[in-house]
């Protein structure tokens, strides 16, 4: 296509001077427009800087390519060439970066919504079963997560958005159970055990004592109880403080005497026969 073609003879210097003038305010209304955006953005919590540039630069792009195009129309151009093939443009980029775009938006919903921040333990449905990790970074893809044995996860930002999420922080406080088969025998009461483990259990370090440890029955046969102890600890430190609470319930068991098996909540119980005493 030639200038000729595109533009018509007789241009009056109006025209000239309204297409400059629409360039002009065009450009500098996409320069206040991009700081009006960094300044609002900054203002809202949980949106991070990659993802408050991002959106600065496409407000800027946005309106001064809406001057440059008021002023071909003043101009006399025909435009309609040019829509037709910007039009085809946004289409193409929009199907090559549709999965972009997807995660860009969760991205923003997310970090608006503060549902998940970092520094917090997070759980989610990975390919493989559950994943937990601590968020490490807020992107406009994805959500870093750093997992106890040393791997890091990407998770798109769609995916946590419409999949499952726990979030094992947002509380500040998490609570693990430990299970405790005791054997009965003769002069020990299950009033006793239950204050010994109660007692051993406050002692650990790591274990809240605004929220006491609690001992309820699981069940009752007449060999042994299985009772079931409840603790509150932080969530980012339930690893060590488990296995604290199992060692120091089980010597305090073992010092009074009580013949017990000490162990933490692993779930539903296997199909096979129960440890022997």
């Amino acid at each position: 296509m030639t200038l000729d073609a595109l533009f018509p003879d007789g241009l009056s210097p109006w025209q000239i001077v309204l297409a400059v003038l629409s360039i002009l305010i065009g450009w500098l209304l996409s320069r206040f427009a991009r700081k009006g955006v960094l300044k609002l953005t900054t203002r809202t919590p949980g949106i991070s800087d990659s993802v408050a540039q991002l959106a600065a630069r496409f407000t800027q792009y946005a309106l001064l390519l809406v001057g440059i195009g008021v002023g071909l129309a003043f101009l006399g151009a025909n435009v309609q060439p040019l829509l037709a093939m910007t039009a085809i443009a946004v289409v193409v980029l929009i199907l090559v970066l549709r999965g972009v775009a997807d995660n860009f938006a969760a991205g923003v919903l997310i970090q608006s919504r503060q549902s998940v921040k970092i520094g917090e333990e997070i759980e989610i449905d990975g390919p493989d079963g559950p994943i937990r990790g601590v968020v490490q970074e807020l992107n406009g893809r994805a959500v870093l997560l750093a997992t106890v044995d040393g791997r890091t996860v990407h998770v798109p930002n769609a995916t946590l958005l419409t999949g499952v999420l726990v979030n094992d922080s947002r509380h500040g406080a998490r609570r693990s159970a430990v299970d405790i088969r005791v054997a009965r025998e003769e002069g020990i009461a299950v009033d006793d055990v239950i204050a010994i483990i109660s007692r051993a259990a406050g002692e650990v370090e790591g274990v809240h004592a605004r929220e006491h440890p609690g001992v309820s029955f699981a069940s009752i046969s007449p060999t042994r109880w299985m009772l079931t102890l409840r603790i509150w600890h932080h969530p980012l430190h339930g690893s060590a403080v488990m296995s604290a609470t199992v060692r120091g319930v089980a010597e305090a068991l073992e010092s009074a005497g009580v013949r017990a098996v000490v162990t933490p909540r692993q779930g539903p119980a296997p199909l096979v026969a129960p440890e022997p005493f």
